[in-house]
């Protein structure tokens, strides 16, 4: 009987975490953009993790847009457009706070022995940028974190398949909420979105989302998750806390939301850095407030190339920020409950 009960809860998880049925059996995560790869490594310890984008072989041309004003990140300057690399052949998104920036020295170590990198005559340098949230305090010993080992391990996982979703990689120890004080936090995760159009251009978006703020849903409106009422019942809503004067002061740096926007167009690496930041209005649609000092917003970009077609840099752009608020929408929605902090799921089967 152990055994058995142990199956169905082993069964009932992987449900858990899986992605949701879409409308059609078609790809809508980033992985829609043909050739990009993601693996993931999700912590038993603690929730906390690392997902890991990889670039095809010969790479990707990347630009990054950082926001929030407690970042933490890895080769952001090597992504301005004035300096010399064009491409990159991974980009790790990792919990467990600037500890996590390690995980990024496995994902090295994976391409480095599959001889993927920039070309200095010698060998390959990969290049890999990075970028963390911080998932300390969530459920378990701040000692527990993604090392490089985690992402290597992501990277040997990496497949071109549909995302997992909600408590996994580098949102396994997301959450939201936080203006009403730890108490009254909600549990987020990881998200992914990608539209297709007709004429074959793809852009698509995967985040992690740790905001100091809410979610919110920008077809209707309304919070999805966030800052909960003093009973926990129910959704405060960080805005009406904001103009009530209601107002709890974030820690700084125990926060941000981490996310790639990715698209099969031609870009150069200005107009890459230019759809990064065009997806950041995603954040600021579905997230309030967003861009705080108690959070390291920061998107990074890729574009592979392989679209036949012309591309407008604003069309792709604009593109973007709608995958991206999609993306923070089902990071909310594909999370799952843990012991003291329910996901929108469990706020909505009490209503």
């Amino acid at each position: 009987m152990l055994r058995l009960h142990a199956a169905v809860v082993a069964v009932l998880a992987a449900a858990l975490l899986a992605p949701a049925a879409r409308a059609d059996d078609a790809n809508h995560t980033l992985t829609a953009v043909a050739g990009l790869q993601v693996g993931q490594l999700t912590l038993t310890e603690r929730p906390t993790g690392c997902t890991v984008v990889l670039a095809p072989p010969d790479g990707a041309v990347a630009g990054v847009d950082v926001r929030g004003s407690a970042p933490g990140t890895r080769e952001t300057d090597l992504l301005n457009p004035i300096n010399l690399v064009q491409k990159v052949n991974a980009i790790v998104l990792s919990g467990g706070s600037a500890f996590g920036l390690d995980a990024a020295s496995g994902v090295m170590k994976w391409l480095d022995e599959h001889h993927r990198g920039y070309d200095v005559g010698i060998t390959k340098v990969p290049i890999v940028p990075a970028a963390i949230l911080f998932d300390l305090g969530v459920g378990g010993s701040a000692a527990i974190r993604p090392t490089a080992d985690c992402g290597y391990r992501a990277a040997e996982a990496a497949t071109g398949g549909p995302v997992a979703e909600g408590n996994v990689g580098a949102g396994a120890g997301a959450t939201v909420g936080k203006l009403g004080g730890p108490d009254r936090a909600m549990k987020s995760g990881l998200g992914s979105a990608a539209i297709t159009l007709p004429n074959g251009l793809v852009v698509a978006a995967l985040v992690a989302v740790n905001a100091v703020g809410d979610v919110i849903d920008p077809a209707t409106g309304k919070v999805v998750a966030g800052v909960r009422t003093p009973d926990g019942t129910g959704l405060a809503d960080a805005r009406v806390l904001i103009r009530s004067g209601a107002l709890f002061a974030p820690r700084p740096g125990r926060n941000t939301t981490i996310g790639v926007v990715a698209t099969n167009a031609k870009l150069t690496k200005v107009e890459a850095t230019k759809m990064a930041q065009m997806a950041q209005d995603g954040l600021a649609r579905a997230i309030s407030p967003v861009h705080t000092m108690g959070d390291g917003d920061t998107v990074f970009a890729l574009a592979t190339g392989t679209f036949a077609g012309e591309a407008n840099v604003t069309l792709v752009g604009a593109l973007g920020a709608d995958a991206m608020a999609d993306a923070i929408v089902r990071a909310a929605r594909m999370a799952t409950g843990i012991p003291g902090l329910p996901a929108a799921r469990d706020l909505e089967k009490r209503q």
